[in-house]
């Protein structure tokens, strides 16, 4: 935990030129206080089992900071959030390593999945202001989300930029398309089996 919550920090100088010094990051970034007691939160809520407590303190940072991170998400390391008002990351949402969001995003659930209902981030990605990713989708590796982008029950492959609402892939593999998101991986019909072609199911 605490190991994590350094490497957040750390992220802080690489990715906001408003930084100036380490006294003034330490007391002044809200962000990644917010961050702080999540990791905290996390920690008794999954390693110790702690009712009630983490929640509270979740509440503590959105007080403290307008950043809403449930304690049983998942966050990967060195995650930066720039500004930070207004974020909502939801309970079964999932971030890896080196992710960058600004302020107002939100990984949340359309309210129509049980279990998973939360956003999967892949490491290396960066989410604009206010973007909005809803429902339990796949955001790929080094893929770029535009500010104020929605994207609702669809994937975003890696390596792509998407913007717009609803989210388009305007850049992939470093070349200018103009693509629509694939559906979630959980709207896709597996195959039919051999031999059931043309048959009811």
């Amino acid at each position: 935990m605490l190991k994590a919550i350094i490497d957040d920090f750390r992220s802080i100088k690489k990715n906001d030129p408003a930084a100036k010094n380490w006294l003034e990051t330490f007391l002044c970034h809200t962000p990644w206080h917010a961050l702080a007691l999540y990791r905290l939160a996390h920690w008794l809520h999954v390693s110790l089992h702690v009712p009630v407590i983490p929640r509270f303190i979740s509440v503590l940072a959105r007080f403290w900071a307008g950043v809403e991170i449930h304690p049983g998400a998942k966050i990967g390391r060195s995650f930066f959030i720039d500004h930070g008002t207004g974020v909502v990351i939801g309970e079964t949402a999932e971030i890896g390593d080196n992710c960058v969001i600004f302020h107002g995003v939100t990984l949340g659930g359309t309210g129509h999945h049980s279990g998973k209902r939360h956003p999967t981030v892949g490491s290396n990605v960066l989410i604009g202001t206010s973007a909005t990713l809803l429902g339990p989708i796949n955001v790929g590796d080094g893929a770029q989300i535009g500010a104020e982008t929605v994207i609702v029950n669809r994937d975003v492959p890696a390596g792509c930029t998407v913007v717009g609402a609803p989210g388009v892939i305007v850049k992939r593999d470093g070349k200018k398309v103009e693509e629509k998101l694939p559906p979630a991986h959980y709207l896709k019909q597996p195959p039919l089996m051999q031999g059931t072609q043309g048959e009811g199911i």
